[in-house]
This record gives structure tokens, C-alpha cells and sequence, in this order.
């Protein structure tokens, strides 16, 4: 599949490429998923905050998946809200999009939140547990860390 991967500083997207990668996630992640939440979590615009996606093929170019990266007050990476579209999934592009975001994060320490079921999916990109699974609005999520190899 060809696909482009994206990214831009939270403060330098336009409005309608927001709209797009909020779109998709709502779509997974609160109609998919059938979870009423608060996914406008205020952590989008942060100054610090990258997003990635993958464009298709086509005007407008259709948005195939998108991942967030945040930068945290303590200096660690936070990745988050990895999703792609239901019907391009099994075709490696979370994969692409979590290779994008980490050769951001470097050497540096990165955490996440991991739905439960996927936490295989993040321990093949060297994170691991770091306390047990807990509930997030009904769905089961596992704290991951990928410890920092600077220093």
C-alpha cells in the first residue's frame, strides 16, 4: 500500500488537517470502540506536541492512520492516540507510524498507555509493563515504558 508518512508541530497544522486526524480517532476510538469519552484531551495544541499520519492516494488525500508525541515535563517522549482507519488495518502501518514517531524519540526515554490487547504490538518496539493493566473508560489499558539508552 502506498502511503506518506506526515508530521507536523501541533502549532503548524491547518484547521482541516486537524479536523481529519480527530476525525479518525473518534472514529475508532469512541464509535468503534463504542467508548463515550473525553478524546479532546487539551494535549493536541500543546507547543510540543507532534502528530503523524499517512496520507493516501487522492484529492483530499484520505487520512489512513495518525499517532501523537508528546513531549513531557519530566523530558520523557509520550506516544498516544495510534490509530489507523478500520479499513486498511493488518497492513503494517501502525507499525510505520511507530517507527516515524520513535526515530523522533531517539535515545530518549518514551512511556505509553497501551490497550491491553495490543501490548505485544509496543513490547516488539521495546517497551514493557511498568505496573498492572487498569481500566480507562472500559477499556483495558497496560503502562509501557521504553527506558531512555542516552547516558
Amino acid at each position: 500500500m502506498t502511503a506518506t508518512v506526515r508530521r507536523s508541530w501541533a502549532l503548524d497544522l491547518d484547521a482541516p488537517m486537524l479536523y481529519e486526524l480527530l476525525r479518525l480517532r473518534v472514529d475508532v476510538f469512541v464509535v468503534e470502540q463504542a467508548c463515550a469519552y473525553g478524546e479532546l484531551d487539551g494535549r493536541d495544541l500543546e507547543p510540543r506536541a507532534r502528530h503523524y499520519w499517512l496520507a493516501g492516494a487522492g484529492q483530499p488525500e484520505p487520512i489512513l492512520g495518525c499517532v501523537r508525541l508528546l513531549k513531557e515535563p519530566d523530558g520523557d517522549y509520550r506516544i498516544g492516540r495510534l490509530c489507523t482507519a478500520r479499513s486498511v488495518r493488518g497492513r503494517g502501518l501502525g507499525k510505520r507510524l511507530m517507527e516515524a514517531a520513535l526515530a523522533e524519540v531517539g535515545d530518549g526515554a518514551c512511556v505509553l498507555d497501551a490497550q491491553e490487547h495490543l501490548a505485544d504490538f509496543y513490547r516488539g518496539f521495546g517497551f514493557e509493563a511498568t505496573g498492572p493493566a487498569y481500566d480507562w473508560d472500559g477499556v483495558a489499558h497496560l503502562p509501557m515504558r521504553r527506558r531512555g539508552r542516552a547516558g
